[in-house]
C-alpha cells in the first residue's frame, strides 16, 4: 500500500480540526488517530468542536476532549448545545456557527462525519464541513451503530495495540451516560478496529478507517 503523510508547513505545528455531532463521536471515529498524531509529532494544535452535548453529556465531552488532547501543543475545545437528533431542523443556526468557525481556524486536516452516515445529525455535520471548508484535506470517519451503515473506506490509520486499547478504555471510562447502549462496549469498538486493521494489513492488527474524497499529490 502507498503511505501518505498529512501535509504541514515546514517548522510549523500541524493544525487539526475535529468536528463531531455528539459527545463521543470524535473519540469513536478518530480518537486513536488523534492519539497517534500527538505521540508522533512534536507540535500539534487541535481545534475540537462538539455541536450537540448538553448537561452531563456536555461535561463528559469536555473531560474526554481534555483527556485525548493531553499531548497537544495548543487546544481549543468547544461544546455547543444543539439538540440531539434535531440538527436538520435547526440547520440554519448550525450553518451560521460554521461560517463563524471558518474565520477562526484554517487547519491542514479536518476530521468529520461520513457523508453517507444514516444518522441525520452526522450527515448534516458532514455536509456543512464540505460546504464551509472547500480547500482543505477532509477525512470522514465512521461510527458503528444499529443502522448498519458501514461502507468501504479508502484510507486507513494504523494504530499500535497500546493506542487502540487506550482509545477504547478512555471512551468506556469517560462516557458513562452511554454504557446502557448495546453497542457501547469494548468488544464492539475493538472489533471495528480489528476489521479495519485486517483490511489494511496493520502490523499491530488495529486501524481506524476514513473516507477521503479529494486529495492532491
Amino acid at each position: 500500500m502507498i503511505k501518505l503523510e498529512i501535509p504541514s508547513k515546514k517548522d510549523q505545528p500541524l493544525n487539526i480540526l475535529c468536528l463531531g455531532a455528539h459527545g463521543d463521536d470524535i473519540e469513536i471515529g478518530c480518537g486513536g488517530t488523534i492519539l497517534k498524531l500527538l505521540s508522533e509529532k512534536q507540535a500539534v494544535n487541535v481545534y475540537w468542536v462538539v455541536l450537540g452535548a448538553r448537561g452531563l453529556r456536555g461535561k463528559e465531552a469536555r473531560k474526554s476532549a481534555n483527556q485525548f488532547l493531553h499531548g497537544a501543543q495548543r487546544k481549543k475545545i468547544v461544546v455547543k448545545g444543539f439538540k440531539d437528533s434535531f440538527f436538520p431542523y435547526v440547520g440554519g443556526e448550525i450553518k451560521e456557527y460554521f461560517e463563524r468557525l471558518k474565520k477562526d481556524v484554517s487547519p491542514e486536516v479536518i476530521f468529520t462525519h461520513f457523508r453517507q452516515d444514516l444518522h441525520q445529525d452526522h450527515r448534516l455535520v458532514s455536509e456543512l464541513t464540505w460546504n464551509t471548508f472547500r480547500d482543505h484535506l477532509i477525512l470522514e470517519y465512521e461510527i458503528i451503530k444499529y443502522d448498519g451503515d458501514l461502507s468501504a473506506p479508502n484510507l486507513f490509520s494504523h494504530l499500535s495495540d497500546k493506542i487502540a486499547r487506550e482509545k477504547v478504555k478512555n471512551i468506556l471510562n469517560l462516557f458513562k451516560t452511554q454504557e446502557d447502549r448495546g453497542w457501547f462496549s469494548e468488544d464492539s469498538f475493538l472489533s471495528i478496529l480489528r476489521l479495519r486493521g485486517l483490511e489494511s494489513n496493520a502490523p499491530d492488527k488495529f486501524a481506524e478507517a476514513f473516507y477521503c474524497r479529494k486529495i492532491i499529490l
